[in-house]
Order: C-alpha cells, then sequence, then structure tokens
C-alpha cells in the first residue's frame, strides 16, 4: 500500500513579504524600471521590424516569377528571372499607400489569385492569366473601386524603362519618356482641333524595355497621363460613378519578345493588305486654284502638265474635301437639272493621264448645307447624324461640333440607314470622278466627349473610329483613312498627321518617332506628311530640310508632296526628288512587299526599332532617328540643321553591315562616331549574314 504523501499549503514567497515591507520609494524606482523595460523591448520590436523585414511581401507567385507589394512607397512591383529583375513598378493611387497587405489574403483558397480590400476605398484582385506563349507569364489586375467618389490610378515608373507604345502625341517621342500629356481620354483626337491632346492612332497596349507589357480592354473608361521621365498614368475618368479599373500585365525574356508574343496579336490573326499598288505612286496633293471647278478641272491639267515638263508624270493627284465637294456638286443637283450641266461639270480623268486621281470625304456635313436642311425637315436627322438624346419624350436633337471652321453635324454610324446611304454615296462619287483612291479624314476623335456629354455605351472610347473603319472596310482595299485605333487589320493606308516645316520633334524630327510608333501598333501601311511639312499652311522654305525630309521618306511606304521640288528648291533638288522616287520604286518597294507577307502571317511591325535586332543592349532603347526595313536594312538619316555627320548605332551583335554608299563593312551591336553624310546621301546598310 502506497504511503500517504503528507500535505500542507504552500508558503507564501519570501519576495512578496519583502515587497510589502518596501518604502514607498523603491516601489516607484521598481515600477519605473519596469516601464523602462518594457518601452525598451518595444523599441526593440520596431527597430527589428525596420532593419530586418524586408520592405517586399510577395502577394502572388507565378511559375517564375511573381507580384509583390512594397510597403515604403505603396507599390506593385513585378519581378521575373533571372535573379528576380525589377520589370516594372507601379505606384498605386487612390487608396491608403502606405497600408501593406496582410500575409493571408481574401483569396487564400485560390493559389492563383489574391484579394485584399482597403477599406472603404477599394478592392484589389491580382490573378494569374494564360499567358499566349510558353516564355511568358501574365497577370491580371482589377482595381474595384468601394465608394462612388474614388479615382483609381496607377502610375508606371518610367526609372530605368523605356516605354513605347499607347498615344501618339505631338511632338512625338521614341520612347515617350520623353513625352508630357496632361491627364486626358484615352481617345484619338485631332491635332488641330486639340494640339495637346492625343493624335489619331493609338492603342490601349504599351511595351517596356524590360519586357513587359499592359494592355486595356476596349471596355474600360481610361484616362492617360505623361509625365517626362517620371511615369504614365491609367486612371479612371474624375467624376464617373464606380468605374473599375482592369489591365493585363504579360512579362517576357526580353523586349522583343515581348511585342511578338503580345503586341503583334493585338488585331488578330485576319489581316489584309491595302492597294500595294499605290507604294510606287509618289502622291501630289494639289493646292491650286478652287474657287469653281472649272477653275479646279484647270488647275489639275496645269499641274499634271508640269509634272510631265519635269519627268514626274507618275503618281496620284490628291484633291482636298472641299476641292472634292465642288467637282462632285452635280451630285446635289436635281436630276432635271443635272442633265442641262453635265457638259460643264463632268470630270474627265483623262486630262491628267497617266496620274491616278485621289478624292477627299470627312463624316461631316455642314448645317448650313441643303443635304442637312433636307434631313431636318423630313424628321431623318437623328437617323443621318450623332444626335442628343431627349431626357423627357422630346424630340433628339443633332449634336454639333466645329470642322475646317464650320458648324457640322457628325455621322451616325450606329444606324444602318446612315452607313448605307455614306458608302453608297462614297462609291457613287469615286465612279462618276474616276478616282483611284477615297481618302477619309475626320475619323478620329469623340464628339460626345469635346462637348462634354457622356456618349452612349456602343460610341464609347474610340468606338466611333472603330466602327467607321469596319464600315469602310466594304469599300475595298483603295481606302485611305485619317485614324486607326483597333483597325491594323484592315485594309487601309492610314494619313499621317501633319507637321511643321521645321527641324523640331513637331517637324522633321518627329518623323521617325512616329514611323516607329504607328509600325509598333499594327499601321504598317502609312502616308507621312507632305515633304517638308504642312501644318497650319507651312510652305517648305528651307532647301536643306526639304533634301533631308526627302531622303526620309524614299524608305516609306509613299512618297507625299505638297510643295513641288521646282517650287521650293533649284535644278540640283528637283534631280534628286527624281532619284529618290525611282530608288523608292526599285530598292524599297520590293522590300515592303516582302515584309507585308511577314506581317500578314505573324503580324510583326515592318518598320523595325533598333531595338528589334539588340532587345538588351540598353543603347538601343533610345535610338530615336534610325529604323530598320524588316531585319535586312537600316536607315540612320540626317536630322540635325547643318549637320553632315552623325553617330550610327549598329544593331545586332554578330551581325555584318555594308555601308550602300562606300560598301564598307562593320560589325554589329557598335556605334560608328561622327560618320560622314554629305547633303548628297544618306546612310543606308544592308545585313551581309
Amino acid at each position: 500500500m502506497p504511503l500517504a504523501r503528507p500535505t500542507r499549503q504552500i508558503p507564501e514567497a519570501a519576495w512578496t513579504s519583502g515587497f510589502r515591507e518596501m518604502t514607498e520609494p523603491w516601489k516607484g524606482a521598481v515600477g519605473c524600471l519596469g516601464v523602462a523595460v518594457f518601452f525598451a523591448m518595444t523599441i526593440g520590436i520596431i527597430s527589428w521590424q525596420a532593419l530586418e523585414q524586408s520592405p517586399e511581401e510577395w502577394v502572388l507567385r507565378g511559375r517564375t516569377g511573381g507580384v509583390l507589394w512594397e510597403r515604403r512607397r505603396g507599390a506593385l512591383l513585378l519581378r521575373a528571372p533571372p535573379a528576380g529583375r525589377m520589370v516594372a513598378v507601379i505606384a498605386v493611387g487612390g487608396v491608403p499607400a502606405a497600408e501593406p497587405p496582410p500575409p493571408r489574403d481574401r483569396c487564400w483558397h485560390d493559389r492563383g489569385q489574391f484579394c485584399y480590400a482597403w477599406e472603404e476605398d477599394a478592392e484589389l484582385r491580382l490573378s494569374l492569366e494564360p499567358p499566349p506563349a510558353p516564355a511568358t507569364e501574365c497577370y491580371g489586375v482589377h482595381w474595384t473601386p468601394l465608394r462612388p467618389d474614388v479615382m483609381l490610378k496607377d502610375c508606371f515608373s518610367m526609372a530605368n524603362i523605356s516605354w513605347y507604345g499607347g498615344a501618339s502625341v505631338r511632338a512625338q517621342r521614341w520612347p515617350l519618356n520623353g513625352a508630357e500629356s496632361p491627364a486626358q481620354p484615352f481617345v484619338s483626337g485631332d491635332f488641330g482641333k486639340n494640339p495637346a491632346g492625343y493624335g489619331p492612332v493609338l492603342e490601349r497596349y504599351f511595351l517596356g524595355s524590360t519586357g513587359v507589357t499592359v494592355t486595356v480592354a476596349p471596355d474600360v473608361p481610361l484616362v492617360l497621363s505623361l509625365e517626362s521621365d517620371r511615369h504614365f498614368c491609367l486612371q479612371t475618368p474624375a467624376g464617373s460613378d464606380a468605374v473599375s479599373l482592369s489591365y493585363l500585365l504579360c512579362v517576357s525574356p526580353d523586349i522583343a519578345a515581348a511585342h511578338r508574343h503580345v503586341g503583334s496579336q493585338l488585331a488578330g490573326q485576319a489581316r489584309a493588305l491595302p492597294d500595294t499598288a499605290l507604294l510606287g505612286s509618289p502622291i501630289w496633293r494639289y493646292y491650286g486654284p478652287a474657287g469653281s471647278a472649272a477653275k479646279i478641272k484647270r488647275g489639275l491639267r496645269s499641274l499634271a502638265k508640269k509634272l510631265k515638263r519635269h519627268h514626274l508624270q507618275e503618281g496620284v493627284l490628291a484633291l482636298g474635301e472641299s476641292s472634292t465637294a465642288i467637282l462632285a456638286a452635280a451630285d446635289h443637283v436635281p436630276s432635271e437639272r443635272r442633265k442641262r450641266h453635265n457638259s460643264a461639270r463632268a470630270w474627265d480623268p483623262s486630262l491628267i493621264e497617266p496620274l491616278q486621281l485621289s478624292i477627299t470625304l470627312s463624316p461631316y456635313t455642314s448645317i448650313a448645307s441643303p443635304l442637312f436642311l433636307r434631313w431636318l425637315r423630313d424628321g431623318q436627322a437623328a437617323s443621318y447624324c450623332l444626335s442628343l438624346q431627349p431626357r423627357f419624350g422630346d424630340c433628339s436633337v443633332p449634336l454639333l461640333t466645329t470642322w475646317k471652321g464650320r458648324l457640322c453635324a457628325r455621322l451616325n454610324v450606329t444606324s444602318e440607314l446612315a452607313l448605307s446611304w455614306y458608302l453608297a454615296r462614297a462609291q457613287r462619287l469615286r465612279q462618276a470622278l474616276g478616282a483611284a483612291y477615297v481618302v477619309f479624314e475626320g475619323a478620329e476623335g469623340n464628339v460626345f466627349l469635346e462637348r462634354a456629354v457622356p456618349p452612349p455605351a456602343e460610341l464609347a472610347g474610340d468606338r466611333y473610329t472603330a466602327a467607321l473603319a469596319a464600315a469602310l472596310a466594304a469599300l475595298g482595299n483603295a481606302t485611305i483613312i485619317s485614324a486607326g485605333a483597333g483597325s491594323s487589320h484592315l485594309p487601309f493606308f492610314v494619313q499621317m498627321s501633319p507637321l511643321h516645316s521645321d527641324w523640331s520633334h513637331a517637324g522633321l524630327k518627329g518623323l521617325i518617332p512616329s514611323v516607329l510608333h504607328y509600325s509598333l501598333l499594327g499601321y504598317n501601311f502609312f502616308i507621312p506628311d507632305a515633304v517638308g511639312g504642312s501644318l497650319a499652311g507651312d510652305t517648305p522654305g528651307d532647301p536643306e530640310l526639304y533634301v533631308r525630309w526627302l531622303q526620309i521618306v524614299t524608305f516609306l511606304p509613299v512618297m507625299a508632296f505638297g510643295t513641288p521640288p521646282w517650287l521650293c528648291c533649284d535644278a540640283w533638288v528637283l534631280n534628286l526628288t527624281r532619284q529618290c522616287i525611282q530608288r523608292h520604286r526599285d530598292f524599297v518597294v520590293p522590300l515592303l512587299l516582302k515584309y507585308s507577307e511577314e506581317w500578314l502571317r505573324s503580324g510583326y511591325p515592318i518598320f523595325r526599332p533598333a531595338w528589334w535586332l539588340s532587345p538588351t543592349d540598353p543603347t538601343a532603347f533610345t535610338v530615336e532617328d534610325e529604323f530598320l526595313i524588316g531585319d535586312e536594312v537600316l536607315v540612320a538619316p540626317i536630322t540635325e540643321k547643318g549637320q553632315t555627320w552623325r553617330d550610327i548605332y549598329l544593331p545586332g551583335e554578330g551581325h555584318l553591315w555594308m555601308d550602300t554608299n562606300t560598301a564598307r563593312v562593320f560589325d554589329g551591336g557598335t556605334v560608328l562616331r561622327n560618320y560622314s553624310a554629305s547633303l548628297a546621301e544618306v546612310p543606308v546598310f544592308v545585313k551581309t549574314s
């Protein structure tokens, strides 16, 4: 039988009775010591968190990279191999940036997502998305405001990253880092109406030199701002009710791979070529007498004779919208009167042979025209013109805007009746005037936003431009349009914006950045501004500027002239113009046709930046005064007044380049310093290996 263990109460600790016997000063000293220990421990913990704990926290991991949250700046970081390289820094706006997401998110059960809500502000959802290629990884970013007054804004840093794509601007830069633009709707526009706005060609696609792409869906209301050398920002429109901000981030091994996998596929696989016969046909714009049909016909015959006399008799004579309307005036004359005036009004295209004719139309109708007045009288204005919707059962009111100094209404592209009438009219005028090509101006812009009126859902953003382009495709591939937004796959030539007749980025220096921008976004078949510039009635008065401009457009799809060479310059420039036109036909056009087939198959740009062959060389990212035609020809013209030499970057380490002027051969991946280029020549190199 086990022995019972004696039990008794545990004696009171000696230190307790001792403490009771302490004097009050000693008790205070011990209390102060405890408080000091507590504060020391607190400071130690805070210091450990600040010094030892990483300011970056993984929130979503992919196969090889992922997205992190950076506490100090309140930014999303996108990292990718090798060695976790930083490919994008996205500063978060519209939410308390200093508040870090928790270690576990609201989507913890789904490893392919991360969710976090800033209380009463916004919710962020990151998700892994299917990649377009095995070497690419994609992440969806979706912000949802939790209050109507929250404006969402994400800014992409330009520090150590060069960005391309997006919108065209007045003084085009390559890369976009040097551009400046206030926050405004991401909608195509007319520089003539708004020089500080965005230009006629844009896509919701941004490409970074680190191999990252940013794409925004067409249905996302979007405002864009560009702050030179700091960042560009995507944000939701101010004053809108609870609008979400969504975009897709994709990361590839390098910038060229990123564009091949993402950017080249923006328009899908169904691509079509415009009429390639225009590639070898210089365009001569008619600026002669335009007071009457008789004066225009005499002016066209006179210009055709002068071109023939100067041995420049092949190409296209381009009529502007006003001259087209005057020549086509018989189309609006009642039939019984039209028969009596046919002999005086009829236009005979054989008068300018072998030159062809192009005419110009727009989707605008003057409110003073008999056509618009007839629509009003018959109650059909809302069917043919964009209109303001009635609030309380009233009649629709045509939405008026200005076009070339006149108050006009704009074609209603949501109406089948209006589109059918407009296409039939264009086809009829083309046949009546014997025109080989039809130019459609004024396709850019959103007149609702211009008038500060909320657009209907079917015409939000650039849907007007896209809808008009889709309708014009029915006219065939002999169409030239003034804008592009989601329409790079259609068989059109795109008319570039006019440039100043000077050496600035708003003039000659902006031409090559515009070429690279258009081609990167898929618009390879463009018509540059007239040689020497034509904005605001500028006429080339500098023969050197005219020559340097001529040398660049020789290597572009179409050569366009406003001022003929015999009016601006001497006989030497006239002879040089003939040589450039011949070189364009013999050397450039075959190259364009070759790489057009590649564009049809793959979507790769025809006019390529230097980084296309050197995608990891930082030097190539900022070359804005050279371009490649495909992979085999490099054009490096002079864009500085008075210069007869320049530095030339030869891309593609391991390749050899031959100067077509001297037959000298150089290594790729190098820079030729102070390379000679007299006024009579443009440096052109052909890849030999």
